[in-house]
């Protein structure tokens, strides 16, 4: 007989590079016999589609957050009569409301000891700092679970079947080749107030780019099409794409060419090569990771444009092979 499934609360971060990265962690505990019941932004339900796991949007309100997590709570209990006698909430977000809101609906919960919400948590661990953030989230996994397992060199983004054929359905409308080249040159954000975004992107996509005999494929993020269109008029600009959908795109495509952001640890996770263009940001900390990511950085911030050029190549090189 195998053992029944012990329900886990998870509150996920609330940006897509941050949920890309925790996905090994919450894999792990998923195989390891956890119920996972993820509480997140209205995107995480499609990025995650392909895993199964059920994603409850997160409402606006403290009172209704609250309200949410109690009725997981007693739906929780009703499955396992030990739920409220052990760590049963997994708190991501390092935020003291985070932590406010597990506690108030009656969670035993696991996170970081930040901005002095310890009292808060069932559990507080030290974050960590100085290293990569997989590895932030893959230590509270093994805190979790009171066992330090290996971490993994790839995190294994799922695509779902509907979303494979729907990013089929719209290649096929609009004329794009499956080994085309994804540039993602927004971000959201800064590092340490600087600019994420490499001011080389729209004179490399509108030009040398095109010159590869590929489709150059964007797909602006809401706020950005406005931006796309006038920046990018050489590109095929597809907006208003969902994540899952975004994600297939992603794993058929022969390259993405991307600042640090959120699309680009998607491309790394699904398995697509990915040529990430860092300038301030701290590639120790969050460069996307997987088999196939190439990171160009100058020594002193932004690269040249000859070195993503000779990245881009070497990539399609390896996938041409």
């Amino acid at each position: 007989m195998t053992s029944p499934l012990r329900p886990l609360i998870v509150r996920l971060r609330n940006w897509v590079g941050d949920v890309t990265l925790s996905l090994p962690m919450l894999q792990r505990l998923a195989d390891e016999g956890h119920d996972l019941q993820l509480v997140g932004k209205a995107w995480a339900a499609d990025l995650l589609a392909a895993h199964g796991w059920p994603v409850h949007t997160l409402p606006a309100g403290l009172l209704d957050r609250v309200a949410l997590l109690r009725r997981l709570r007693q739906t929780a209990r009703a499955v396992d009569p030990g739920f409220d006698e052990r760590l049963n909430a997994l708190c991501l977000p390092d935020s003291f409301s985070s932590a406010l809101e597990m506690r108030l609906a009656g969670l035993r919960s696991l996170g970081h000891a930040w901005e002095g919400r310890a009292l808060l948590l069932q559990q507080a661990v030290p974050r960590q700092r100085g290293v990569h953030e997989l590895q932030v989230y893959w230590q509270l996994g093994n805190v979790l679970q009171r066992q330090t397992a290996a971490q993994p060199v790839a995190l294994g983004l799922k695509v779902a079947a509907r979303h494979a054929a729907q990013a089929a359905t719209l290649r096929q409308s609009q004329g794009i080749e499956a080994d085309c080249i994804v540039i993602c040159p927004f971000a959201g954000g800064t590092w340490n107030q600087q600019e994420k975004t490499w001011p080389e992107f729209p004179a490399l996509a509108n030009g040398w780019l095109q010159s590869l005999g590929r489709t150059v494929v964007v797909c602006p993020g809401p706020g950005e099409e406005a931006l796309a269109q006038e920046q990018y008029p050489r590109c095929k600009i597809l907006p208003g794409v969902r994540l899952g959908t975004y994600a297939a795109l992603l794993k058929d495509a022969a390259l993405m060419i991307s600042n640090d952001t959120g699309p680009g640890h998607m491309a790394a996770a699904v398995g697509t090569a990915l040529v990430s263009v860092l300038g301030p940001s701290d590639a120790r900390l969050w460069q996307a990771v997987g088999l196939r990511v190439s990171v160009v950085q100058g020594s002193a911030g932004w690269p040249d444009t000859d070195a993503v050029k000779h990245a881009v190549l070497a990539s399609l090189a390896v996938k041409n092979l």
